[in-house]
């Protein structure tokens, strides 16, 4: 028994050591699979164009990113729009739809939400520099398809799982659980259609809602992405006069 013990021991550092650089190696066909670090890392804004369609609700909407950790997204129906944005330290929001036409802080929840999408790399790339940690969780299947899934756990504690294609080792879903004052939120979103933008690919069909309610989920068909366009910091920053007024 005393010969046996170390043997186990070492047997199960090497399948440690095998399932973490398994890990790493799928992040790092995955960062290939969209183009490769260099070109990922060249992009420093993103503008984004679609339609929103959820049952018989149809939207147009927008997002805006830039480096570091600057989004906005928008929301138009009938000429008013709903505006989401997050500066790299605040999030707020304007909704006229709620009969709030001021901007106003947000909330816990939708703030998680920006924080993490505000990310223009997505967490997988540096994921170690950016305090993630990421496990190989063997094979799965998505509709019937084979798959590659992985385990990434963020810095705040919430939690990515990520379905990438055998072949392509682009993601095909992702699975979000968020930690919320003790609560568990978790979210489904199907990607597809990818398409490349500036040597990066980019899915241009999205389809994302709650993960156990597929009927309230929206799809969103993305019609344009233009990559390194001129976006004012300004964009993200909270209006000085409504800020003023929340006060």
């Amino acid at each position: 028994m005393r010969r046996i013990a170390p043997v186990v021991l070492a047997l199960g550092c090497l399948a440690a050591t095998t399932r973490a650089q398994t890990a790493d190696e799928l992040v790092r066909k995955n960062t290939e699979a969209k183009g490769g670090l260099e070109k990922i890392k060249a992009v420093q804004t993103l503008r984004t164009r679609g339609r929103l369609n959820q049952g018989n609700f149809t939207a147009r909407v927008g997002q805006e990113q830039k480096r570091p950790d600057k989004l906005r997204s928008t929301l138009t129906v009938q000429g008013m729009t709903a505006i989401q944005a997050y500066d790299g330290r605040t999030g707020w929001q304007i909704s006229p739809f709620q009969g709030r036409k001021d901007a106003e802080l947000l909330g816990e929840d939708d703030l998680r939400d920006l924080v993490e999408d505000s990310d223009i790399d997505g967490p997988l790339v540096d994921y170690k520099q950016k305090g993630h940690t990421v496990e190989y969780l063997g094979r799965d299947t998505v509709d019937g398809d084979d798959v590659f899934r992985l385990k990434c756990t963020l810095k705040n504690g919430d939690i990515v799982y990520y379905y990438l294609d055998p072949d392509s080792f682009l993601e095909i879903r992702t699975e979000r659980q968020q930690f919320i004052r003790g609560a568990v939120r978790e979210r489904q979103t199907d990607l597809g259609s990818y398409k490349p933008v500036a040597g990066v690919m980019f899915p241009f069909s999205i389809e994302t809602g709650p993960k156990n309610n597929p009927a309230s989920r929206a799809k969103v068909t993305i019609e344009s992405i233009e990559a390194n366009v001129p976006i004012d910091d300004s964009a993200f920053t909270m209006p000085a006069a409504s800020a003023k007024g929340s006060e």
